[in-house]
Order: C-alpha cells, then sequence, then structure tokens
C-alpha cells in the first residue's frame, strides 16, 4: 500500500503546477499564457527534447481519439517499480517497453528499453489503442494501434514525395 501511495505522489509531483514567468520576475497571466504558447494536452515528463518533439508529431498524425494525460519516460528500475506496483501482466514470453496505467490515463516508458525513434511511434500506436478501447486485451489495442500506424506511414509517404 505504502508503495501505491508512493507511485501516485510521484505522478502528481510531476504534473504542471505554478505560474510562469515572462523572463522577468513579473507573473503571466492565463491569458497571456494562453495566447502565447499552442495547448499541450497531455504532458511528456522525463523525455529528451527530441524525444518529445517526435512523439508529440507522431501522436498528432496519429490523431487518437482519447490522449493519454501524462507519458512518463523513467529508468528500468523504476518502470520495474511501477509495474509491479499497477500489477502489470505480461504474457509469457513477451517483454515490455512500455505499458498503459488505464485509470489514470498515463504511458510509462523504460528509457533503458527504448530502441529508436520508429520503434517509439510503433509502440505509442499500440498503448494509444489501449486507451482508444479502454481495453488491457493486447488483441483489441492491437486492432487500433494498426490504423494509427497506417497514418503515421501515410504521412512519411507524402513527405517522402
Amino acid at each position: 500500500m505504502k508503495l501505491a501511495i508512493g507511485t501516485a505522489l510521484l505522478l502528481f509531483a510531476f504534473s504542471p503546477s505554478g505560474g510562469q514567468t515572462n523572463g522577468t520576475s513579473n507573473q503571466v497571466s492565463g491569458e497571456e499564457t494562453a495566447a502565447a504558447l499552442p495547448p499541450k494536452p497531455y504532458s511528456v515528463i522525463g523525455a529528451t527534447p527530441k524525444q518529445e518533439a517526435l512523439l508529440r508529431t507522431q501522436i498528432r498524425i496519429m490523431q487518437p481519439e482519447i490522449l493519454p494525460l501524462r507519458i512518463v519516460f523513467v529508468p528500468h528500475w523504476k518502470y520495474l517499480d511501477t509495474a509491479k506496483t499497477f500489477r502489470l501482466h505480461v504474457p509469457t514470453g513477451y517483454t515490455s517497453a512500455m505499458f498503459t496505467h488505464l485509470p489514470s490515463r498515463t504511458v510509462f516508458i523504460d528509457t533503458d528499453r527504448y530502441i529508436n525513434d520508429d520503434s517509439l511511434g510503433y509502440w505509442m500506436a499500440h498503448e494509444l489503442g489501449h486507451l482508444a478501447t479502454n481495453s488491457t486485451k493486447e488483441s483489441n489495442a492491437e486492432k487500433i494501434a494498426r490504423g494509427y500506424r497506417m497514418r503515421t506511414r501515410h504521412a512519411q509517404q507524402g513527405s517522402l514525395h
């Protein structure tokens, strides 16, 4: 129970809070912030700027029906701890580089198992499939993921021409 509470506190510790400043010590109002920044409906935590930009671009191209609230890149030890806390079930013979906690709409990515940029988009499509179906079944998520991956391929082919 203590572990679950600690993990929940960790999630909320990374949530955006506080105000923004305009480069001086003056506080920026919410209206000024909304006009100056594009909307970001989800937080990406722990990613490099390149990974975050790539991920946001891929998700925008996929146009999922349901967006995650958070995408958290964590080291392997923390990934394993979080997976254990949420009682993640991985089918025998499979490994997991990322998983989605449906109640909090949070996607966890194991930074030590991050292979390359292409795999990030491929597997993120699968995790977005879990959110779209609100199901832990891999087959349900994969059906939706195929459509997301097709959108990504079409966008890549269009940029090549």
